[in-house]
Order: C-alpha cells, then structure tokens, then sequence
C-alpha cells in the first residue's frame, strides 16, 4: 500500500503500523513519522498513477478559476506526495495541514526549495483556524476514514465534516477519498444532504486488495435534496467483493431516504440542515410544526437528539415565547415524551409558544445539568423565534420518575469502578404490573455502575419473602413473650416492615425480553433437544448482577448455563443482593469473556464431546476444541468508556476477529446474541455491517420504535434459517418451552418477537 525502502527503519515503522491502533492520537503520528523520515513517503490508499485520470478532471472543473489561482486544502496531509503531484501538475495554491508538527517540518523541509509556494500548517482538522468559504476544494484523502475510529465513534467526525464545508466556497468541491467503510459512509451521506451534489468514483488500486472509491460533494446555493449518482454501475458491485457490496447497499439506502424525503416523509434532520431553511423559517412561529432533529457537532461536547414543537394553537397566551424541556433516559421511553400525542401535552402544559425537547442519554451521564445547559445555551438560541423582549430562555427537566430512592449497599471495584444497589419505587408502575400496584407501591433492585450512571445495569421486581417473613415473625413473637416476662410493657411499636426478595420470574429489563424472544429463531431445535432430554449449553458473556441466568435457569429447565464475568465483585454482589445462586445447571468462570472463547476455538481438540441433535432428531455426538461448544452464546456486557457513542458492547466484542471466533465457536444450530447500545447511527452500522459479513443470517430486534438506541442483534451460523413468516408459528414452540410462572413475562416475550426483522 505504500512505499517501502528496504532497511530496518521502513521494517520498524511496518511493525510499528500493526500496532497503531488509534488513529486519531497525534502522539502515535508524531511517533510514526519520526520513525519513518522525511524521505520515505506513505500513501495508504491510491497512488498518483490511479488517481490522476479521474481527480484532475474534477479540479480542472471545479470553478472558473485557473489551476494555478484554485484554492485546495488538503486536511489531514501526512507525508503522502499527492499534494506534491498536485503542484507539479499546475495547482500551486495548496494549504496541508496536519495536527502532526513532525510530519509538517519533514514535509516543509522537503519541499522548501523545489516547491515553494506549498503553504503547510500545524492545525488540528476539527478545529481549523481558517476563513469561512475560502477555499475552491478541500481534498480529503483517508482523513475522515482516520477520524471515524469505532471507538471514537461520530464526534470527531461530525466536528471534521462540518469544519469542510464551512470553509469550502459555494460551488467548492468536497473530495473524499475513503476504503467506505459502512460507518463512514453513513456519517458522509448524511451530512450532505440539502444543498450539495454527491457523485461516487471507484478507483482501481494496484498491490492491494481494497479499492478507494473517490465521494465528491459540491456545494450548491439551494436547498435542494439530489440523489447520489455514480461514475459507475452500482449493479456490478458486490459481485465478488464485500466492500464493493457494502457501497452499494450505502448508496441504495441513502437514496431511498431522500426519494421518501422528497416525496413528503419526514427524516431525522441535522441542526445545519434546519438552519438552511429546510422546514422552513424557524425565526416564525408556525402552529403545530414539530420536527425531529439532531443537535451538537462543531463547538458542542456532546451530540443529542431532539424535537421542535411549535404550539397548535398560537392564539393563547404563553408564558414562554421559548423554552427547553430536558428528558431524561430513564424518562424517554415514556409515552409522554416518546409519542407525538404525547409531546403535545408537554408542549401544552409548559406553556410554551415553542418547545424543545432534548433528549439525555447515557453519554450525558457525566455532565452536570450546569454543563448541558452551556453545552445547549448557543444552539438553542439560534433555534429560538424571533422575539422583541429577547426574553430568556428557560430549561425545563421531567424528573427521573422515581418517587423514592435507598442506597442498600454501594462497593468499589478495582475493575468498575464504584458499584451502587439501590431500591426504588417509580411513580407510576410498568403497565405489566399494573393489578399488582394498587394494593401498595412495588419496588425494584437495580445495579448501577458510576461510570455509566445513566445506564441501568441490572434491575429486578422485589416481592414479599413468604417463608423470610414468617420466620421473622416466630422469632419476634418469640421476643415479645420473653419480653412480657421481663415486665417490658413498652406499647405502639412501630410495625416492622416486611422482608422483600428478588423475583427471578419476572423480567425488568426490555433488553432481557428481547434476547430471550430470539430464541424464536431455534425454537425447533430447542424443542428436539427437550424432546431427547438433551441439555441446550447456553453461554453468557457478563454477569451484572446474575438476573439473566437465574431467569433462564428457572423457565428453560433444559438449559445448562455458563455465566463468564471478569470482576469477581459482581459475583458477590449478585449473590447478597440479588439472590444469585449456583448449582449443576448454572455456573460461573471468573474470566476474560473474550479469551474464553477463543480458548475453544484455538485449544487442541478437547476429549470431551456434545450432544447434537441433528434435524430428524437423532443424537449425535461432535468434537470441540477447548470445551463444549455453546449451542447459544449471549454478549450482554457494557463498555467502561461510552465517549466514542459504544455503551454496550466493549469494541472488543465486535470485533471481527472476534465474531470470527465465535462463529467458529459455534455449531451450525447455534445463535449468537449481542445486546447492541449506541446512539451513533455510524457505529450500528459498522457493527451490523461485520455481523453480516461474518453470519449467514442476521436478524434484528429494535426495543423502542421511537429510540433506536438499544436493539439486539441475532446471528446464525446455519445456511438454512427461518424467513419472517416463520416466526409466529415458531413463536408458539418457544411459549410452548417457557415455564414462567407470571404469565405476563411470557406474553411479553412472545410479544417481543413481532419486532424480529430479517437483515440478512
């Protein structure tokens, strides 16, 4: 891919690139181009030989200007010789710039005498210190690829893109050259949609595998909504490769999403986009405008999710010409805030002329309410009406809905950090508890770790203790007596309150309903196994705090499970507090999740065997490496650092390498479960990207329609699987299994497994 000299330095900086993992630390570049030299030039994706034919033509074209006065701006420059290239070939007013002041001195002193006019500067890419619409072109060539590091997630490329187009000219030309990664696309198409022309290049690249495909957006003085276009057959793509594939179906999705656009359906809008006039004037009032936009990117610490909503009715008097009204996560399930019926009500009950509603996720977790209102403060103040008084703007917050709170037990992990068990009494019950709530208010057990306060980690329905209580009644009876002997007559004590358990039946978590309705898509082979008495191993990568496996323990008897947890603090904690129990059927291995099953895939092959029941429902046995292959493998850990927009899983599980191994892991009946949170369209993308590269099958459960935060991915190793249409027929097998003593954790399930979707 590049060019590489043959001495120990070129061999050094090679091994060095294996193991430069963050792309996006200045440290690590500053490292690599020491290593390298100012001589020994790095070009990661096509070379000036491919490029030219289809580049040169685009600047030549890109404005009335002549090559030599057209202003391009290379982000991002590295020591690549394309800017190099560039001049020879007539452009001298060339700006490189790179957050690298080592790569910037090699290439300055490079070029100083035989290129003069090159201008270089030391200059982070997310926060140029340069003039709006002074540049013709800005040439991207794998910068924003570098950006969009999973870990990372979308900020620093949202930050990226919107410093581009803020200093390209109208009619400029954004070049982005990229390997179009799924996410990166997802980021790319989406932030120009409204007032720019995209076209799609394919470039052929000699020595590698992977081809660079060239994305042009040109800037337009109009709000206008174009279909990509491309310089090629899109139907060609995909034919024998998956990144041509992964182009095509970008392509095809982002221009489905604005023909509905443009044929009347909404779409989820980007500040920029309203502050063009999309929607119309926002500085007017109009009644019941309400539009679904996102908020955040250049000059803001966070990314939100967010609704406008004119008042229905503007001929009332108001008390706010414009407010905010912040939601919490706990909160934006709610039909109150999740529904437009319900947003309405908001609106009318604030008193607002217009209402913004903000939604907090688990991103926010960190921040103070101060922080988030300087965050919104400038934003929200471009998105207000036009008002004469210049009234200020009031922030508005629903409460957590939580009507009382204990700390029962709070503990520090060397691992997670700080631990909290509390209970808490909602202010109103889950509409599936309903009956059980009028006698007295019902409260819940949750896990909560600090670091992700905002994310519930574990929550269970607390019921009475029948047999505890009466115990502890024998033993207060007891006391009272022996007290009347002692002439103690102290009268009006308080009543005792009643001792209160976990309940290992009913399911709290959405997220836990919707992992258990999957099993839908092996409920056939679920079911020949309990016909043959065979015992289905079931694998679950995190502990939190044991309810998941107790909840299968108890309502698959069939079910031998495997819980693997890294922090033997969540063990205890699952067992003082949450009644987590061990036996023959369910375990537990203090482990690294990851290493755990790359010990069965990488291990010799191990003496042991499993039953397999194969499709006419005889026995049959296997060899595994490593240990007893799972027949389900569930990931449903959470990531000790969400900033890059990944809360659940860690990046580690995602990983293709990983999935690899899993799906080596597995046997053909098996599933493969991963519990997905993100508020990052970019990064679901990716990981549903490399789940379908790697499964036969790929299935998807979205929890919420209105949040598509959580959704759980199933993957299958078998060629042969069941289609959508199958599913309510296979759903009756799987209620069929469930021995669950509450009816409505069953109904609820089954429920669940409306919402699979086929996605492959």
């Amino acid at each position: 891919m590049g060019k590489k000299k043959g001495n120990k330095a070129a061999a050094s900086t090679d091994d060095f690139l294996q193991t430069l993992e963050d792309f996006t630390s200045k440290e690590n570049w500053d490292k690599f181009f020491t290593l390298r030299g100012n001589d020994d030039s790095f070009e990661w994706y096509a070379e000036w030989p491919q490029l030219h034919d289809s580049l040169l033509p685009l600047l030549q074209d890109s404005s009335s200007s002549s090559s030599d006065s057209l202003q391009i701006l290379v982000p991002g420059c590295g020591n690549s010789r394309l800017t190099e290239h560039l001049y020879d070939a007539g452009f001298r007013d060339i700006t490189n710039v790179d957050f690298s002041k080592v790569v910037i001195s090699d290439m300055l002193r490079r070029n100083i005498r035989t290129r003069p006019e090159l201008r270089w500067r030391v200059m982070d890419i997310t926060k140029m210190q340069l003039a709006d619409e002074s540049f013709d072109t800005v040439l991207d060539k794998g910068a924003l690829d570098a950006l969009m590091e999973p870990e990372v997630g979308t900020k620093l490329g949202n930050q990226y893109l919107s410093e581009a187009k803020r200093v390209l000219k109208p009619g400029g030309k954004f070049i982005c050259l990229t390997l179009a990664e799924s996410h990166v696309l997802a980021l790319l198409f989406s932030r120009f949609r409204f007032g720019w022309k995209m076209n799609v290049h394919s470039i052929a690249q000699k020595r590698s595998k992977l081809k660079t495909y060239m994305v042009v957006a040109e800037k337009e003085n109009s709000v206008l909504l174009h279909e990509i276009t491309s310089a090629f057959e899109l139907v060609s793509l995909g034919r024998n490769d998956s990144q041509g594939s992964g182009m095509r179906e970008a392509v095809e999705s982002e221009n489905k999403i604005r023909r509905d656009c443009n044929n009347g359906s909404d779409l989820l809008y980007s500040h920029e986009d309203l502050k063009l006039g999309i929607k119309g004037d926002l500085a007017e009032l109009t009644e019941g405008r309400r539009i679904k936009f996102t908020l955040g990117g250049q000059g803001s610490n966070f990314s939100y999710r967010a609704v406008l909503l004119d008042a229905q009715k503007q001929t009332e008097p108001f008390v706010y010409y414009c407010g905010v009204f912040l939601v919490p996560k706990t909160r934006a399930h709610e039909w109150l805030f999740c529904s437009e019926e319900g947003q309405w009500q908001v609106v009318e009950s604030s008193q607002a002329a217009r209402l913004i509603m903000v939604f907090l996720d688990s991103s926010h977790s960190g921040a103070t309410m101060e922080d988030i209102q300087n965050d919104l403060s400038p934003m929200v103040t471009q998105l207000a009406p036009r008002n004469d008084d210049e009234a200020r703007i009031p922030y508005m917050m629903a409460s957590d809905g939580i009507k009382k709170r204990d700390t029962v037990h709070e503990v520090t992990s060397p691992m997670t950090g700080k631990v909290v068990v509390e209970d808490v009494v909602y202010e109103s019950a889950p509409s599936n508890l309903e009956d059980l709530s009028t006698s007295s208010d019902l409260a819940f057990r949750r896990l909560v770790f600090k670091r992700t306060e905002g994310l519930i980690q574990s929550e269970a329905l607390l019921v009475e203790d029948g047999e505890i209580l009466e115990q502890s009644q024998k033993e207060k009876t007891k006391n009272v007596s022996q007290s009347k002997r002692k002439g103690n007559k102290k009268q009006n004590q308080e009543p005792s309150r009643p001792l209160m358990r976990v309940s290992h039946d009913y399911l709290a978590s959405s997220y836990h309903t919707g992992i258990i309705s999957g099993f839908t898509l092996v409920s056939s082979y679920l079911k020949k196994a309990e016909s043959c008495g065979t015992m289905v191993k079931t694998v679950v990568i995190g502990l939190g705090a044991g309810l998941l496996p107790m909840f299968l323990h108890g309502c698959l008897p069939f079910f031998s499970i495997e819980a693997v947890e890294l922090d033997p603090v969540m063990l205890s904690v699952g067992k003082d507090y949450f009644g987590f129990t061990q036996n023959d059927r369910l375990k537990v291995h203090i482990a690294d999740g990851i290493k755990f099953i790359r010990d069965i895939t990488n291990s010799e092959a191990s003496s042991e065997e499993s039953s397999n029941i194969g499709s006419n429902g005889d026995s049959t046995t296997h060899n595994t490496q490593g240990g007893i292959c799972p027949d389900i493998l569930i990931i449903d850990v959470d990531s000790a650092d969400s900033s890059g927009g990944l809360t659940c899983p860690a990046s580690d599980f995602i990983e293709e390498t990983f999935l690899l191994s899993v799906k080596q892991a597995l046997p053909q009946h098996g599933l493969f479960i991963v519990n997905l949170v993100t508020r990052s369209q970019s990064v679901k993308d990716m990981v549903v990207s490399r789940m379908k590269k790697v499964f036969d099958h790929l299935f998807g459960l979205q929890l919420e329609e209105e949040d598509d935060v959580n959704v759980v991915l199933f993957g299958l190793c078998s060629e042969s699987v069941i289609s959508e249409n199958d599913i309510p027929e296979s759903a009756v097998i799987l209620e069929g299994l469930l021995k669950c003593q509450r009816l409505e954790t069953k109904q609820s399930i089954i429920d669940a497994t409306k919402k699979l979707k086929c996605w492959k």
